[in-house]
């Protein structure tokens, strides 16, 4: 008999493309992951990936049968939250989403004070908010709002983020601070190519609108280390060398310190407007409120 979890086993794969982040994913370790894939292929008999060293790619069978379950198994998850919604009504629970640096900087140091269940998820904007839009998530902290007709989820501005160029204390920035002060955008471009980069995965979008929009080009070379997140980066160049492009609210607490270095905020400044984007059916308004006034607070 086939097993369900082979079924959600299979999705996460599909849409992350590895099993190290279906693993994630699930909260599974990576070796269950593969014997659920390996039991769902011996099931059906059909090779549902091609296994390659970076990527799991679908095969025509595993993007049919994608196609196939993928309403069901959303479906099913939007079942399971109101189902846990109605069997939990002592004590209320809000599933929010947004980039773990930004919960592990405003949210997680209030958890300890916080009179409801908190279920919190990490993702790629675009997942969030399909999963605002399904129901399984009340709220997601975003810097892109969507338009959609019939929608029951509404967006509202409370806050800007900058991003900013930032550098380890050990940094030597004295002809970057030149070139800046002499607005030799050419010159400018040239010296910092030649320090060391960081970068995170989820945010070279970022990057690279800061360069566009300040030297009207793209950045023509790679950074040196492409981390998991900001945090990492920060970390990294906390009282060390190199060079990042980060949001400016992640860092501000080790500029003041003088652990980082605020190096320059663009010419042009680049900004992204941040939003509440929650359900207008929420049934936690109070809840719901509570988590705006702990942001709203804190990044005034």
């Amino acid at each position: 008999m086939v097993n369900l979890e082979w079924y959600r086993t299979f999705k996460e794969i599909y849409e992350n493309g590895t099993l190290t982040k279906a693993s994630i994913a699930l909260y599974a370790s990576q070796p269950g992951v593969s014997v659920h894939l390996n039991a769902l292929e011996a099931y059906v008999g059909k090779k549902l990936f091609e296994r390659t060293s970076r990527k799991m790619i679908p095969t025509e069978d595993g993007k049919f049968l994608y196609e196939y379950i993928i309403e069901s198994l959303k479906k099913l998850e939007i079942a399971e939250q109101h189902f846990k919604k109605t069997t939990q009504e002592k004590n209320p629970s809000l599933n929010i989403g947004m980039c773990s640096e930004m919960f592990q900087l405003i949210i997680e140091p209030e958890i300890p004070k916080l009179d409801f269940d908190l279920v919190a998820r990490f993702g790629a904007h675009t997942d969030l908010i399909k999963d605002l839009n399904n129901g399984i998530l009340d709220l997601v902290i975003t810097p892109k709002k969507q338009n959609e007709k019939r929608s029951l989820v509404e967006y509202i501005p409370f806050s800007k983020e900058r991003i900013v160029l930032i550098a380890g204390n050990k940094t030597n920035t004295t002809q970057i601070q030149k070139h800046i002060k002499s607005n030799n955008l050419s010159n400018l471009e040239a010296e910092l190519h030649q320090n060391i980069w960081y970068s995170s995965s989820n945010e070279m979008e970022h990057f690279r609108r800061f360069w566009f929009e300040n030297f009207n080009k793209k950045p023509a070379f790679k950074p040196n280390y492409i981390l998991p997140n900001i945090t990492s980066i920060i970390r990294c160049l906390n009282n060390g060398k190199g060079l990042a492009l980060v949001p400016d609210f992640l860092c501000q607490e080790q500029i003041l310190k003088n652990e980082i270095n605020l190096v320059w905020e663009g010419n042009v400044k680049t900004e992204n407007t941040l939003y509440f984007a929650s359900r207008t059916d929420l049934k936690y308004k109070k809840e719901l409120n509570t988590i705006k006034n702990i942001f709203t607070s804190k990044m005034k």
